[in-house]
């Protein structure tokens, strides 16, 4: 009966999660559903639906023989973007006609039919698909934490917190875009991973590597992991289960086989229909490309940068010591913006030239040898700013997360390997992205499960230190 009753509070719990975050999500305002990259994917969904084409939707059109009108002829296909959200949404509109006639208006305007002030600022359906995913996904992270630290109040501390810290992010989860997915999957393959870790066998391992893949076909950028994964289930075998390093290796040869054989039909798929093996064309290209802008950041942005990115705090302050001037080109869409500087870059060499793949090696090669310190420096105050996932909570669980890790390395290193994935990510999106906290929400996970043994940890010992004090006085 114990079980039971555990396993219903366990439900009523991710119903509560679902429904906070669903409240907060639907409550932000609504949006034109073709602000920001929504257009993308929404337009991706439109080719599905209308012509059965998956197409590199919003991106490259106006290039060559990208320039295609959806409205009347197929476009041809494409593999810029990952292939499970466009998918999502194309399963929303599918659940709701209402969101379908929306989503159709807003690219038919894009393309020129109409304005796009005579659309709908609906997307219901896939707000609650959102809300669904990240509760899920907490459920992920609460049942992770307890699995690595073997303390069954880290599943509720950690669940509170990795909601708390989705919470400071509802606005973004009010866009049609790929965050919740990618958080939703990666947490699930994060929590394989430690099962797997814990109790190495080829069958977990192998449902492991599958879910990753899946990530990977959310957000390419998530194919980094194979090797990095791959590595700590041979740290794993060797040094923590001490298996030796030939099973280990089988392990991870098991692992690296299923991520295959998972993506394979996406890159079959390419090989066919696009003419190119491979996960994605010109998305990892582009990306560093607008990356490229950022290695221009004056001394006083770089030193700026570090309190400048500590949330809610930081900008004030820096603001107020230093002008509103000082930090103008880390927002984003302020004229002449690192980011805008970088997507002019990538527009005038897409026009130039129509691929962006063939250029890059060159182009970052020429980077390196130009600047190549500037390069390696402007990645750290990028990966600062990009690290405080959560807002408001961050300033908590950044600090006891770096303890956490501290107190793992002895006591709890399967924690260690927990968290590695998602730094890795935080490097990566680094070195060859930006520091929007978007794309590191994966944090959230070792975050809040550290953060709650830290806690609890530190409860107890409060709690002991009382009930001994309280016997030596009577």
């Amino acid at each position: 009966m114990g079980g039971i009753s555990d396993a219903i509070a366990r439900i009523l719990f991710g119903l509560a999660v679902f429904a906070v975050l669903a409240a907060a999500i639907l409550t932000r305002p609504a949006k034109w559903l073709n602000d920001f990259d929504q257009v993308f994917y929404i337009t991706i969904a439109y080719d599905l639906r209308h012509h059965g084409v998956f197409t590199n939707g919003h991106v490259l059109r106006g290039v060559g023989n990208w320039e295609v009108n959806s409205r009347v002829a197929a476009p041809p296909p494409g593999m810029f973007f990952a292939p499970l959200y466009p998918w999502l949404v194309v399963a929303a509109t599918e659940i709701d006609p209402r969101f379908a006639r929306a989503a159709d208006c807003i690219v038919e305007a894009d393309q020129g039919a109409h304005s796009d002030t005579e659309c709908e600022l609906y997307a219901r359906p896939v707000h609650l698909i959102h809300a669904l995913l990240l509760a899920l996904g907490v459920l992920a992270i609460a049942a992770a934490g307890e699995a690595v630290f073997a303390r069954r109040g880290v599943f509720w501390l950690g669940g509170v917190l990795a909601t708390a810290a989705l919470l400071t992010e509802a606005d973004l989860f009010s866009f049609v875009m790929t965050e919740s997915l990618t958080f939703f999957l990666y947490g699930v393959a994060a929590l394989a991973l430690v099962r797997a870790l814990k109790a190495p066998r080829p069958g977990r391992v192998a449902l492991a590597g599958a879910l990753l893949a899946l990530v990977c076909l959310a957000r390419t950028s998530f194919a980094v992991l194979l090797p990095v994964v791959a590595a700590l289930i041979l740290v794993n075998g060797v040094w923590l289960v001490r298996s030796g390093w030939r099973p280990a290796a089988r392990l991870g040869l098991v692992f690296v086989l299923a991520w295959l054989a998972t993506v394979s039909p996406w890159l079959i798929r390419n090989a066919v229909s696009v003419g190119r093996f491979g996960l994605t064309e010109e998305y990892g290209a582009a990306t560093l490309v607008e990356r490229l802008a950022f290695d221009d950041m004056s001394a006083r942005e770089f030193a700026l940068a570090f309190p400048y990115c500590v949330p809610v705090i930081g900008a004030p302050l820096v603001d107020g010591a230093f002008g509103p001037d000082a930090m103008q080109r880390f927002v984003y869409d302020a004229p002449g913006s690192f980011f805008i500087t970088g997507r002019t870059l990538r527009d005038q060499l897409v026009a130039a030239h129509g691929r962006l793949d063939p250029l890059i090696l060159g182009l970052f090669l020429d980077e390196l040898r130009e600047k190549g310190w500037r390069y390696l420096l402007a990645s750290v105050p990028l990966g600062w700013c990009g690290m405080w996932v959560g807002g408001l909570f961050a300033l908590l669980m950044v600090p006891l997360f770096a303890w956490a890790t501290v107190a793992a390395a002895r006591a709890k290193p399967l924690f260690l390997l927990y968290a590695a994935p998602p730094l890795a990510m935080l490097a990566l999106h680094a070195a060859l992205a930006n520091q929007f906290t978007r794309y590191n929400l994966v944090l959230i996970g070792p975050f809040s499960a550290g953060a709650a043994w830290v806690l609890l940890t530190l409860a107890a010992g409060l709690t002991q230190r009382g009930f001994f004090a309280r016997r030596q006085a009577a």
